[in-house]
């Protein structure tokens, strides 16, 4: 016996619903079945194909215009201005999900973030300037947490502070975020000041540049010492937070004592101005909030968790170069925030948006948080390999 592996291209198919009147000849009452609920009112597109075009576009990173070639080689003709229109009217039915999935997300008491920007396109000049995407991710699994993992995106049309203050308005706890000079209000706001914990990612990434650049032994010497701490928290990962932090004081305190003190004293053999002493300002600087990790088992060492988040933003922007405009930006982030969410899950984005798309324009406004993915859909061995 042989066997072979054969690829058979999806389909479309037409799904005619027919609804006859029926009178009633005693007292010419007309009846007629009710019309099926659609995603789109009065719209072509089922729950499934809407799913497909989204799930195609920010979990793919396949842009419409590819898709329209893509339809269009099926004997298929949907311009892309109707899949856009499709897609903001998806996303649009989608918001208050959304809004729940925010809610829960800043329910936590620790928070990563990060930002990336996104190119926006100037309608009526063919120039594009500069977005941003916000990344909030909820992830306590290191620590041993069973609460399902969740990330939300926001837009804004630049990236001033004023835009993450907004944010995180309601959130209190700790905001383990990169050194952008924009958080730093939260941490001194009046109202439930935030908690700072710094990213030691960060901080080696400064090193490892100067390594790249020069193979300087003293930035190697450092890579090798912040290992070592990297080394403790892979023997940790996935214990109780209580357990972690002990663990650390154990072992990483001291580990972080010494580097403080070799930090300070190879600093004062340094050019003021060289690319070494920057990494280790930088590092010095941000001490207390790098060290904070090591007494609060929650707290990871790193930002990671945010940045695996933002990799996808960045893949996409790869291929579809721009949003068309800021509605365009905002209609991307809310549709990143279920797909994202999915991801952290392992729940296969498609079959999740489909299910939701066929329920949502029906389901109480109060109920909402019954299509959350981790209470709809089951994790699949076909769901995308997260942060790819």
């Amino acid at each position: 016996m042989a066997e072979q592996l054969d690829y058979v291209p999806g389909y479309f198919q037409v799904i005619r619903h027919v609804r006859p009147k029926l009178k009633c000849r005693g007292c010419e009452h007309i009846v007629q079945a009710a019309a099926p609920s659609r995603p789109i009112e009065r719209g072509l597109p089922t729950a499934g194909l809407l799913a497909q075009v989204i799930g195609a576009k920010y979990a793919d990173h396949c842009p419409l215009y590819r898709q329209e070639g893509i339809y269009r080689r099926s004997g298929v003709e949907v311009p892309r201005a109707t899949l856009a229109s499709w897609t903001s009217h998806a996303a649009k039915l989608l918001h208050p999900l959304v809004n729940a999935l925010e809610r829960y997300v800043l329910s936590v008491n620790k928070l990563h973030a990060d930002d990336t920007p996104v190119p926006v396109l100037r309608p009526g000049t063919g120039r594009t300037h500069t977005g941003r995407l916000w990344a909030y991710v909820r992830d306590d699994r290191p620590s041993c947490s069973t609460d399902p993992p969740a990330v939300f995106y926001r837009y804004s049309p630049n990236r001033k502070a004023e835009h993450p203050q907004a944010h995180l308005r309601t959130f209190a706890g700790v905001l383990q975020a990169d050194g952008y000079a924009g958080f730093n209000a939260l941490y001194t706001r009046e109202s439930r000041p935030l908690i700072e914990a710094a990213c030691w990612a960060h901080a080696r990434r400064k090193f490892y540049d100067v390594y790249a650049q020069h193979r300087s032994p003293t930035a190697a010497e450092a890579l090798l010492k912040i290992g070592q701490l990297y080394a403790i928290e892979r023997q940790i990962r996935g214990q109780r937070a209580d357990a972690r932090a002990n663990e650390r004081r154990l072992q990483a305190a001291p580990l972080l004592q010494a580097l403080h003190a070799w930090l300070v004293t190879t600093r004062t053999q340094l050019l003021t101005k060289s690319s070494l002493a920057a990494a280790i300002d930088y590092t010095l600087t941000r001490w207390v909030a790098l060290t904070r990790y090591v007494d609060d088992g929650c707290i990871e060492i790193d930002n990671n968790a945010a940045e695996r988040a933002i990799r996808a933003l960045v893949l996409g922007r790869r291929n579809y170069l721009f949003a068309g405009s800021d509605a365009g930006g905002e209609t991307a982030a809310r549709l990143y925030s279920l797909i994202g969410t999915c991801r952290l899950n392992n729940i296969d984005p498609h079959g999740y948006l489909k299910h939701v798309l066929e329920r949502i324009a029906d389901h109480p406004i109060n109920r909402i948080e019954e299509l959350l993915p981790w209470r709809l859909a089951v994790p699949s061995r076909h769901a995308l390999p997260h942060a790819a």
